[in-house]
Parts: C-alpha cells; sequence; structure tokens
C-alpha cells in the first residue's frame, strides 16, 4: 500500500525554522516526484517544492527560493523540506504528494497521484 506521511509541523516565530519529513511507503522514490503543496485558510492549494525521481532536481516556487531547501534520503524512504526565516504568509497545511516520473512536478497540483493528510505549519508571534 503507497503511503505518504507528513511530519514536523508546528508553531513558529517569524524568522524562525522548521523541518518537514515526509515519510513514504510501498513505491520506490527512483520512480516518483515528490513535491510538498500548501494550502493556507481561504487559499487555493499551491506547490512549494519538488524534487525528482533519478534525476535530483529541485524546484522552488518563487515565494521559496533562498528560503526553503528540499532533500531526499532514499535509504529512509523520506523527503524533507528545511524552512528558514519563515513569515507568515508561509502559515498553511504542508502536503506532500507524489506523482509517476518526471523530474519537476511543482505544477503539478491537480495531477499528483497520491497524497499525505498534510501537517499544520503556523506561523506567528
Amino acid at each position: 500500500q503507497l503511503r505518504l506521511v507528513e511530519s514536523g509541523g508546528g508553531l513558529a516565530q517569524p524568522g524562525g525554522s522548521l523541518k518537514l519529513s515526509c515519510l513514504t511507503s510501498g513505491f520506490s522514490l527512483d520512480y516518483y516526484c515528490i513535491a510538498w503543496f500548501r494550502q493556507a485558510p481561504g487559499k487555493e492549494r499551491e506547490g512549494v517544492s519538488s524534487i525528482g525521481t533519478r534525476i535530483t532536481t529541485a524546484n522552488y516556487a518563487d515565494s521559496v527560493k533562498g528560503r526553503f531547501t528540499i532533500s531526499k534520503d532514499n535509504a529512509k524512504k523520506t523527503i524533507y523540506l528545511q524552512m528558514n526565516n519563515l513569515n507568515r504568509d508561509d502559515t498553511g497545511t504542508y502536503y506532500c504528494a507524489a506523482r509517476a516520473g518526471g523530474a519537476n512536478c511543482l505544477q503539478w497540483v491537480d495531477g499528483m497521484d497520491y497524497w499525505g493528510i498534510g501537517t499544520l505549519v503556523n506561523v506567528s508571534s
């Protein structure tokens, strides 16, 4: 059974950091592009970052470039999202999702194959 389970969300102050994890099971990261999406209250879900299959190509939304870093550990079957210099606009529920094949799945918010249930990030002072 294919699963994605997010963790690491919580409360952070503006300027602070959080590291999200997405533990995967039931499939190989060699064949799936993994992306992080987020959804703020009252807003549409948007792509944040993605990392490709065998090609470890990282892609980022303009709003997080220079602040967020995506990485993956194939041995642990886990994708990470290091989030630094957080601001209030980063508040939302963060989801990881998988799409078969491809180096960049950041724009496939309506075309991902599998989704986790999300983890909440709240940036507030």
